[in-house]
């Protein structure tokens, strides 16, 4: 029996729960939409209640419970919580106007040179580069290059690997029955979603320019793309590079990135891109890029943790640094040292046509 429309977010808010630990039965998912058709509801109370009250919430997770309910109904997330000052809360940011803050621990070890953690909020204005005719090169190229998975539609094909019944049918049709051709069908395939993560904290600055410049070059090129800045918070800017004039997208992206050239806080920025569980969808079977020098400051078991679970989730997660342009180039912080086993490659991010050049040959590797 096909459900009604109207419930399919309850159902789904439900297998939320279950992926994350919650034993949530399916008569109780019932009695969930049962409990929030008598109730109205009037607003999100009633359905926070009705969820506290059919699921069995236990009564040591309700924060938890609370954060999940707020990061699908409201678009709001928080991680699991943590001890600290509000000041130590790093901010997720979209351009709907939705923010929410994410709790993380304090850290009094530095590590990664001249990062910072201080938290300088500014807008840029992006000039014009001598870079077009890369980017231009680049935007040729990469339809047919980008990395591109199987899909569970099929297609007709003379070389298929299945018998595509109902081309040939309809041929026996046509002929009164006789079948002369036995047609074939293969899959099709489609193209990985590419997601970037562009470090913008002060050590970056000399590259944020290019890296965004390049971020809306590929936004032009993909068809399934998301983009993230991070630096003492978390923007999601994939609308503003979707933007075709490139002058117009970048001055959008320079409104909403509020923490240019300011700390480096990139566990924390991993941690928060995966617990809104939107954004962790995206990484799923996608292709991660992460376009950072890796220079984290605090402690790196942050930074690990995250990379470890983006990595369980991703296709492949490739680490661009700018600093990897060195011949003698050698990870140098223990945030990066670690994670080492943990990511498909370190690749060299010094110029737009070494970043250029690995983005197309992603697409050898699927």
């Amino acid at each position: 029996m096909r459900l009604p429309q109207a419930t399919y977010p309850f159902v789904e808010f439900a297998a939320i729960l279950r992926s994350h630990g919650f034993a949530v039965a399916p008569d109780q998912t019932i009695g969930f939409i049962e409990a929030i058709g008598l109730l109205g509801p009037r607003d999100l109370g009633d359905i926070h209640a009705a969820g506290l009250a059919m699921l069995a919430i236990p009564p040591e997770r309700a924060e938890e419970y609370d954060a999940l309910f707020r990061a699908y109904f409201a678009g709001q997330a928080v991680a699991a919580p943590a001890s600290g000052d509000e000041e130590d809360a790093l901010e997720v940011h979209e351009p709907q106007g939705r923010r929410q803050e994410v709790d993380v621990p304090e850290d009094e070890s530095e590590v990664g040179g001249e990062a910072v953690a201080a938290e300088r909020l500014s807008h840029r204005e992006f000039a014009e580069m001598d870079e077009d005719a890369i980017l231009q090169h680049f935007r040729r190229m990469a339809p047919p290059r980008l990395p591109r998975r199987k899909s569970y539609r099929r297609a007709p094909s003379n070389h298929g690997d299945r018998l595509n019944m109902r081309q040939t049918l309809r041929e026996a049709v046509r002929r009164d029955g006789e079948v002369f051709t036995l047609h074939r069908a293969r899959r099709k395939t489609r193209q990985r979603r590419i997601i970037l993560l562009i470090d913008v904290s002060g050590s970056m600055q000399e590259r944020t320019d290019a890296m965004l410049r390049f971020a809306h070059t590929l936004a032009q090129s993909a068809d399934r793309f998301e983009a993230f800045t991070f630096g003492t918070r978390l923007t999601r800017v994939t609308a503003a590079l979707r933007i075709s004039q490139r002058p117009e997208a970048l001055g959008r992206v320079g409104e909403l990135v509020a923490d240019f050239d300011g700390g480096t806080r990139i566990g924390d920025a991993l941690g928060a891109f995966l617990n809104v569980p939107r954004f962790a969808g995206f990484a799923r079977g996608a292709a991660v890029l992460v376009l950072s020098d890796g220079l984290e400051r605090g402690d790196p078991t942050e930074m690990i943790h995250a990379v470890q679970r983006l990595s369980r989730l991703a296709w492949r997660l490739d680490w661009i640094s700018p600093l990897a342009g060195d011949a003698g180039f050698a990870p140098r912080t223990e945030a990066l040292q670690a994670v080492l086993p943990w990511i498909d490659s370190l690749s060299d991010g010094s110029s737009l046509d070494a970043i250029a050049s690995h983005v197309l040959t992603l697409g050898s590797a699927a």
